[in-house]
């Protein structure tokens, strides 16, 4: 089975390749580098489209298209074209059901401006680092599943801390 890359890697890849030609060449061979890598992208994109909806026209097909969607490279080049044949929203969903955290992550929904809006209910104890960890990983898993999104609003609730009352008796059979 052939190995297939990491998009992000390449992506990052390219953005290296790119400043190393504009500070080697100069501003104009880097621009043609963008235009270069920004066609090829758009031709890539546009056969990715004709493909996707050639497989959504028949319901077979359509099955497959969720199956590819489920490849995390075939995903990040639906997600790059706009082509992912899930919402948003179920998108999300699927990102944060898959965290394997403490507490619960809930989707609320999409804001106008397009920031994807999280509820995050933690227990009562645990440390900061934990907590910005939780954050961070919540985080993550919400851009990577929604790229389009404008930011991710976690809305964070963290009930306070109680502390389990401690019950001093003298033990059975034992005399005062």
């Amino acid at each position: 089975m052939t190995v297939h890359p990491d998009a992000r890697a390449v992506g990052e890849r390219v953005e290296t390749l790119i400043a190393e030609l504009r500070a080697q060449s100069g501003p104009r061979t880097a621009a043609t580098a963008e235009e270069l890598v920004s066609c090829l992208v758009e031709l890539y994109g546009a056969g990715l489209a004709r493909v996707a909806s050639i497989l959504e026209a028949d319901a077979a097909g359509s099955r497959l298209l969720h199956q590819l969607a489920a490849d995390p490279l075939v995903e990040s080049l639906l997600l790059v074209h706009d082509l992912h044949p899930l919402d948003t929203g179920t998108r999300v969903r699927r990102a944060v059901d898959r965290l394997r955290i403490q507490g619960s992550v809930e989707f609320l929904g999409v804001s106008d401006e397009g920031v994807v809006l999280v509820r995050l209910e933690r227990g009562g104890h645990g440390c900061q680092s934990t907590a910005a960890q939780v954050t961070d990983a919540v985080t993550e898993a919400v851009m990577a599943a929604a790229p389009e999104a404008a930011g991710v609003h976690i809305d964070d609730v963290t009930p306070s801390a109680s502390l389990p009352l401690l019950q001093i008796t003298t033990r059975p059979g034992a005399t005062l």
